[in-house]
């Protein structure tokens, strides 16, 4: 059998196009469907490796595996053993009771992953036998040409051949919470992940542009599948409170086998017991001593930390997860804002007049404005209004309130400024209605601003621009007052 190609170890950020095309044996036109069909069967499906799934009876096995529970045990075959068979029935109850429920939760946080992955369904538009294509991203091979639009996940690590003011979220990857601008322009072999402007990385998301890039590596040879990788070789550790439980069985295992034989040696040596009665009160004495009920409750806790985090959105597939988060007292962060929601807001307007602070917080539009300590109103400023005006129209972002929350379709960055327009008492969709764009200038690297043209319904024409400051005001020869 043919070894598969290490692609992942070749530098394709680093080579120019036509490199690429030559080394990957793909055209402009795309593979040919028979030529794809073959590279699949080589290569594998697009898609990251499955790890290993528990059998059910594993998972439901692995609920007896504590040393509370090996106590117990004994506990209940001890109590048979001298006639107490009620005794050892309520404790084996309560071991079978508190393996069910651990097994029910593990299986209902397992049922909801489930649900989650049967719910996406990735497709790619692909150029094959020069032909735009639909297909399945799990069809997707090293040498196809793959088309990338807003709102496109990435199927595959491409080498980009073609860009048009792409810019990708690359949050899942690197954790940088900005888009990232993307060219066609080889950089150097040694750069860093997050410098390879070349190259769309698989998971990514497109958030403005389109683009044309060649796959060069897929399924697990992706850099986010070498991340899926090495997380499957983390070890397992024992959180703190198994730890602690550990040790507390393992002290009440040795208290009661200490107490027990003594009182069975005081009970013969000084009490003068026959050694059956002598072994029936150590018997008594330590199936009594066993907290048959602490599994059981320690469970029935963790099960109740696993519902109250599903009430927030987050599904816990182990139990001793709730626990280890519960002890978690220092977390560690870059400045990426990796553990934020990654949203942005607009906190100051600065004009010509004075400075607005901005209240609000992420991009649900409520707020309000302050003026050196007191509230504003936004209608009765005009510039604060042109403002806020521009940051719509402007514009190519989208909010959208679903289930409660805010989120915004397209740039980050635009979204917070629409969160501003609406916040100064705008209605985003009447305004784009009122004032329609009738051409522009998409934001660029090059150039570092925006336009857009509209008309008004008496027939006037104007402009509004938006991009970085230096850019902006060295185009601008005085300001609004």
């Amino acid at each position: 059998m043919q070894e598969k190609p290490k692609a992942i170890e070749i530098a394709w950020y680093a080579r120019h196009v036509a490199e690429t095309f030559s080394a990957l044996k793909t055209r402009p036109e795309g593979l040919a469907a028979q030529e794809a069909a073959s590279r699949k069967a080589r290569y594998g499906p697009n898609r990251l490796t499955d790890a290993k799934r528990e059998s059910e009876i594993i998972r439901f096995l692995r609920q007896f595996h504590n040393e509370m529970i090996y106590v117990m045990i004994v506990g209940a075959v001890l109590a048979a053993s001298i006639g107490h068979l009620a005794d050892a029935v309520v404790i084996i109850v309560v071991v079978f009771v508190n393996a069910i429920i651990g097994y029910i939760q593990e299986g209902k946080a397992e049922q909801a992953l489930s649900a989650i992955r049967s719910m996406v369904d990735p497709r790619a538009t692909v150029i094959r036998d020069g032909r735009r294509s639909i297909i399945s991203a799990e069809d997707i091979v090293p040498g196809d040409l793959v088309l990338l639009e807003p709102g496109d996940r990435v199927p595959a690590d491409l080498r980009l051949v073609r860009t048009r003011n792409l810019r990708i979220d690359e949050a899942v990857l690197t954790g940088e919470s900005v888009p990232v601008d993307k060219g066609i322009e080889a950089v150097e072999p040694d750069a860093a992940l997050g410098d390879r402007s070349a190259m769309a990385f698989s998971g990514t998301f497109v958030a403005v542009g389109n683009g044309t890039g060649i796959a060069v590596t897929t399924g697990s040879a992706t850099e986010l599948g070498r991340i899926s990788t090495l997380v499957g070789t983390i070890e397992a550790l024992t959180t703190p409170l198994l730890q602690q439980m550990a040790v507390l069985a393992r002290q009440i295992t040795f208290a009661i086998l200490g107490i027990s034989m003594a009182v069975f040696l005081f009970a013969i040596f000084v009490r003068g017991f026959a050694w059956p009665e002598a072994f029936m009160v150590m018997v008594s004495l330590a199936v009594a001593a066993v907290p048959e009920g602490l599994p059981a409750v320690m469970t029935i806790a963790l099960a109740i930390g696993v519902r109250r985090m599903a009430a927030r959105h987050a599904i816990i597939r182990r139990l001793r997860a709730v626990e280890a988060l519960g002890s978690v007292s220092v977390i560690c962060s870059d400045k990426t804002g990796t553990l934020t929601r990654n949203e942005m807001t607009v906190r100051t307007v600065v004009t010509a007049g004075k400075p607005f602070d901005v209240s609000g917080v992420g991009y649900r539009p409520e707020g309000g404005f302050e003026a050196n300590g007191h509230l504003v109103e936004a209608a009765d400023d005009a510039t604060l209004q042109e403002a806020a005006r521009a940051a719509i129209l402007c514009n190519d972002a989208e909010l959208r309130q679903a289930e409660g929350a805010w989120r915004v379709e397209g740039d980050p960055m635009e979204g917070a400024l629409v969160s501003l327009g609406v916040k100064a008492v705008h209605d985003a969709g009447l305004l784009r209605r009122q004032l329609p764009r009738t051409d522009e200038i998409p934001f660029d690297t090059q150039h570092r601003f925006m336009a857009t043209l509209h008309h008004s319904h008496d027939g006037k024409a104007f402009a509004y621009i938006k991009g970085a400051p230096e850019r902006v005001l060295s185009m601008c020869s005085r300001q609004r007052a």
